[in-house]
């Protein structure tokens, strides 16, 4: 079988060969440099495939995609800071921003913290229910749904400090029920609400001057949960309660 075979590829390679002998050399060597040249796009292929670069993929059609300009954090030597990203300009105020109404949007009357809330907003259920919905979105990652300094972000970041990831580094979120806190007025809290403190960053950018003032009402309504006065409730001597001595002034 196996002659067989043989001698069936050599009846028909044979004349092939003698067909190929007698080609000019210039022939043989194109067809040479021509396979070759095929393989180069099937090489780059694989090549493509199996490995990786840190360089951005071939963009034929850019369609603005790519154009020059600065970033965020990016340097630029054009100014003496060598900073790209520009300082406002001390003084300004956005063509809609704060007008007159120091205590809307600064939460100051007569320069000192506001007592109240403005009169332009209506403290009622609707007004906490909107503050606790901001609250859970933008406070309690850090500060907890109950406000007392242990939200996921919180415990997160103790994990990474104990396991000394990367050198982190962390400033525990306030105790929003600490008597420092409670004693704040609710002027000062929307103004580190818009401004920021410490750590913590500014929220003007990020939420509207309305809800941060319901985010205000409804951190007071979390601190009175924890400490209201039983006589303040009707019929309290009714509520059943878990202990013999809750609710007593001993």
């Amino acid at each position: 079988m196996g002659q067989l075979v043989k001698q069936i590829i050599d009846d028909l390679a044979k004349p092939f060969l003698e067909d190929l002998k007698e080609l000019p050399l210039w022939i043989k060597w194109t067809v040479i440099v021509i396979t070759c040249a095929a393989t180069i796009p099937l090489a780059l292929i694989f090549r493509a495939r199996t490995s990786f670069s840190d360089k951005p993929r071939i963009h034929f059609i850019q369609n603005m995609d790519n154009q020059p300009k600065y970033v965020s954090q990016e340097a630029n030597a054009l100014f003496l800071d060598g900073r790209a990203m520009r300082p406002r300009v001390e003084g300004t105020i956005p063509r809609n921003g704060m007008v007159n109404d120091t205590h809307l949007y600064m939460g100051v009357v007569d320069d000192a913290w506001a007592t109240e809330y403005p009169s332009a907003l209506t403290v009622d259920h609707a007004f906490l229910v909107r503050g606790q919905g901001r609250f859970n979105i933008y406070c309690s990652p850090c500060h907890g749904v109950g406000g007392f300094g242990d939200g996921l972000v919180h415990h997160r970041a103790n994990q990474l400090v104990e396991t000394g990831v990367n050198g982190t580094t962390w400033v525990a979120p306030k105790n929003l029920h600490e008597d420092v806190i409670k004693e704040q007025q609710v002027g000062e809290l929307f103004n580190t609400i818009t401004n920021g403190v410490r750590t913590m960053s500014a929220y003007a950018s990020q939420i509207t001057t309305q809800d941060r003032w319901a985010i205000v009402a409804y951190i007071k309504a979390l601190q009175l949960s924890q400490d209201a006065d039983p006589a303040s409730v009707a019929n309290a001597d009714a509520i059943p309660r878990k202990s013999a001595n809750e609710g007593s002034s001993e």
